[in-house]
């Protein structure tokens, strides 16, 4: 693995443990993760290989991908409080993200330095998979797909819980309250 994989590695699995500690949820929380994943997209995908179950391999694992997103943003906490969401990752979102991130650097690892090379070349001809671009995509889509469907959940449930605290307030609107909304700060 190079540096930057690393650095980019790294930095992913540090984007929810900033969030292990509550904190207002605004733009950094669906920018940094979306902006470190479209630095990745632009690096690793050059094509979309296609031949052989090229396409099957890139589904499966885009599909791991928003399974563990989408699970990671539901058991990621949002609560409103003095006119603010709140979000909180919680140990079940920290630990899904951690594995997933953790699995490709695994792999990626395992395949470089641990004499896995060979064990998924003979996968790959006995599954019909064309080449190494196809295990990058794959991976790289994984990643994607489970960052942006994490914060698109995200997105989703603090909308609702936005709405939701809305509603409590509208009945006592002699008072001069407003409903948490998503901080604009950057």
């Amino acid at each position: 693995m190079t540096t930057t994989e690393w650095i980019t590695d790294i930095a992913l699995v540090l984007v929810v443990f900033r969030q292990l500690r509550e904190d207002r949820l605004d733009r950094k929380t669906f920018l940094i993760p979306l902006g470190i994943v479209a630095f990745v997209a632009y690096s690793y995908l050059d094509s979309v290989p296609t031949g052989g179950n090229d396409l099957v391999l890139i589904a499966a694992l885009a599909a791991v991908g928003a399974v563990l997103g989408v699970a990671g943003g539901v058991y990621t906490r949002i609560r409103a409080l003095d006119g603010h969401l709140l979000i909180k990752a919680g140990a079940v979102s920290a630990i899904l993200w951690v594995l997933g991130m953790g699995a490709r650097m695994g792999f990626q690892v395992w395949v470089e330095h641990g004499g896995g090379a060979d064990d998924v070349a003979a996968f790959s001809i006995a599954h019909h998979i064309t080449s190494d671009q196809a295990w990058v995509t794959a991976f790289v889509l994984m990643a994607v797909t489970e960052v942006v469907t994490r914060v698109g959940t995200i997105y989703v449930r603090s909308r609702v819980r936005a709405a939701a605290a809305a509603a409590d307030v509208a009945p006592a609107a002699s008072t001069a309250s407003t409903a948490p909304v998503l901080d604009r700060t950057a």
